[in-house]
């Protein structure tokens, strides 16, 4: 069988600017239901359909960090993410922001945008801030996050 080559690319390799959207993903009852022991946040609005009922949102909503890490996951399979993989050293920050419910049923997706590019004092390493939205089935933004990435530069800057 052919091997595929994935391109690999630096930090040098990214700009400002640049926005990609990933797939879209369905949350679930069973979703809501793992994260739950999972996490062991068993917070009524989450999983009490008849308290949930009586909230100003009607129904059960999905815990932030299900979002969150729906967001997270949904990134990790865009082009962008992959071909940047094996360079990301570490995540250095992450900073969100909930503007509204995802219920069972909703579909989101992520988009993601590159906000800045800093080379570290040292030049062998760039931070890349990345601004990733939580986007449902109507258009809505339910999340708002950044991201900072600690990414290998390709060569040091000789400055």
């Amino acid at each position: 069988m052919k091997q595929i080559e994935i391109p690999q690319i630096y930090f040098e390799d990214l700009e400002i600017g640049a926005s990609f959207e990933s797939a879209g993903r369905t949350v679930t009852e069973a979703d809501i239901v793992s994260f739950a022991g999972l996490s062991a946040d068993y917070n009524q609005l989450h999983v009490d359909a008849a308290f949930a009922a009586a909230t100003k949102h009607g129904e059960r909503i999905a815990h932030g960090l299900l979002v969150l890490s729906i967001v997270s996951g949904l990134s990790s399979r865009m082009p962008i993410m992959v071909a940047i993989g094996s360079q990301i050293i570490g995540l250095l920050n992450l900073q969100c922001k909930w503007k509204g419910a995802v219920k069972i049923g909703d579909t989101v997706h992520v988009r993601l945008s590159v906000k800045d590019l800093r080379r570290t004092s040292k030049g062998t390493n760039g931070v890349v801030t990345l601004d990733r939205s939580a986007v449902n089935q109507r258009g809505e933004t339910v999340m708002e996050s950044e991201w900072k990435l600690l990414v290998s530069c390709r060569e040091a800057d000789d400055q």
